[in-house]
């Protein structure tokens, strides 16, 4: 079992017990099984239009040859790190199977399923976009808000309804699409129930989920998934929990796989395919580290202090 040793906000029972007193987290839960057609539809047109953006459409030929060549061979249970295709760029296959087995071997070499639509494939980073952690940056603002009493943090208590917030529709974006179908909500959910997937949860002081994200632990790397915040600031706080508890925890690295401004910012910096590729060889086949997290520390605790060194 990973225990967070000092709670980075005050945590405890009280915003579980009153989330389930108002219907909010802890009771929602039931995944769908299937996206309606409406979701499909929308998946495909959106799709399409993804992939016929100026800086994809030249690759698009090589990724509709090499996805018809895989799946007339059986595709791909878990991919090869020396069969990737250079046009796409690290292609490595249709998925076979997304089964819990399967995910955490490719993870594991660098690997992860990923498709707007069609087959799913298997795709790495030529660069890989990683977080150590004595190169973390936390503003004062995030700081101040950390010490305010505002929130409470906890850990793979909401797991399900982590996902279901991940998932949803961005108010800011409404054509976006999300990558988390009902089918990686149920691959998750029982990577969770197995012990490698876990959320991080943020609730306010009616007791409502406004904040998180969820990832897989292999070994002593965390691979970020997704992330949610219905309040200000409430995703950056979740991610300072959850850097406060790897670290505790003796994690090596964080991985967000792609850059953004905001890793960047946080601390983020991107790494080649080869040194990630060796970092996993390095950390990533721990298998002590299986098991649901906990958070140990009274109402009273207060932030790690690793989360306030110089920056």
């Amino acid at each position: 079992m990973l225990a967070h040793r000092r709670a980075l906000i005050p945590a405890g029972p009280g915003a579980i017990s009153a989330a389930r007193d108002k219907g909010i987290g802890m009771s929602a839960g039931i995944l769908p099984l299937r996206e309606t057609p409406v979701a499909v539809a929308k998946r495909w047109l959106l799709g399409i239009a993804y992939a016929l953006q100026p800086q994809r459409i030249a690759s698009l030929p090589n990724l509709l040859l090499w996805t018809a060549v895989d799946l007339v061979r059986g595709r791909t249970l878990v991919p090869d790190q020396n069969r990737t295709k250079s046009r796409p760029d690290t292609f490595g296959g249709v998925v076979r199977e997304l089964a819990p087995e399967t995910y955490l071997a490719a993870l594991r070499l660098g690997f992860f399923p990923w498709a707007h639509c069609g087959p799913l494939k298997w795709w790495t980073r030529s660069k890989r976009m990683v977080l150590f952690f004595p190169e973390l940056h936390v503003s004062r603002k995030l700081k101040r808000l950390i010490v305010s009493g505002r929130y409470r943090v906890t850990f793979d208590t909401a797991f399900d309804d982590v996902l279901l917030a991940c998932s949803a529709p961005r108010a800011y974006n409404w054509h976006s699409l999300t990558w988390i179908t009902p089918r990686f909500l149920h691959l998750f959910s029982e990577l969770h129930r197995q012990g490698h997937a876990h959320s991080f949860e943020v609730w306010n002081a009616d007791g409502g989920l406004v904040g998180g994200g969820f990832g897989v632990a292999i070994g002593r790397v965390f691979i970020g998934e997704s992330m949610f915040s219905l309040e200000p600031e409430t995703s950056k706080l979740a991610a300072a929990a959850l850097y406060a508890h790897l670290e505790t925890a003796g994690f090596a690295l964080v991985d967000a796989r792609d850059f953004t401004p905001v890793l960047a910012n946080a601390g983020y910096r991107e790494i080649s395919r080869t040194e990630y590729e060796e970092l996993l060889r390095q950390h990533a086949h721990d298998t002590d580290r299986v098991g649901p997290w906990s958070v140990e520390g009274s109402p009273g605790a207060t932030a790690d202090a690793t989360l306030f060194r110089d920056s």
